[in-house]
């Protein structure tokens, strides 16, 4: 796997850890135990992924996210209190993926790893925080659903074609920017009208 292919695949897994973070550490493990992905060697450190604790307990945090993430409000709490652990998961996996003898580019991994996951993460919570407004519970049902099955889709092309993941992560993630962007103009432009109304008499 060349430096074109890793870089692919840890903007690929950092964004999506952005999403969903427990889901994307136990879809690489399960790849890595099952033998569908081979690890080069410089990627053995991501072997931990596989091991039974780590799925263990990535499969207990991917079914609470998954059930989490289905109920109005309670989605943007669990979206709140991940605000640090999605952009850090996100970090980490992008330094786990590059080669461990060149600290530049371990640098460079990490912040770009890291500043994916939370732009995905910080688009997501706030294209929610939208979806949450509307009185019925099928929207927030479909778009989280729109989630995990993107989520799991774009890791398997990840794993078989890393440059293609990275130019859809590219895109997903311009439009994660442009949905934190909406949203808080549509945000600050509630708040001006609230503060306009006149005080009731």
């Amino acid at each position: 796997m060349g430096l074109i292919e890793l870089l692919g695949l840890a903007g690929s897994v950092s964004m999506l850890s952005g999403w969903r973070l427990y889901a994307t550490v136990l879809v690489t493990g399960l790849a890595m135990r099952s033998g569908w992905v081979p690890l080069p060697e410089q990627l053995q450190m991501l072997d931990v992924l596989a091991n039974p604790w780590v799925l263990g307990i990535a499969a207990f945090g991917a079914v609470m996210e998954f059930l989490a993430d289905k109920i109005m409000w309670l989605d943007s709490a669990w979206d709140a209190i991940h605000s640090l652990i999605r952009p850090v998961g996100g970090a980490l996996l992008a330094l786990a993926i590059v080669d461990p003898g060149d600290p530049t580019w371990q640098v460079i991994a990490f912040l770009l790893g890291g500043g994916a996951a939370f732009a995905a993460h910080a688009g997501k919570a706030s294209a929610r925080a939208a979806v949450n407004t509307s009185p019925e519970p099928v929207s927030n049902l479909m778009v989280s659903t729109t989630e995990d099955v993107a989520t799991v889709g774009l890791l398997a092309l990840a794993f078989a074609n890393p440059v293609a993941a990275a130019v859809i992560a590219a895109a997903l993630l311009v439009l994660s920017i442009v949905l934190i962007v909406v949203v808080g103009r549509a945000v600050r432009r509630f708040l001006r009208q609230t503060r306009k109304r006149p005080d009731p008499v």
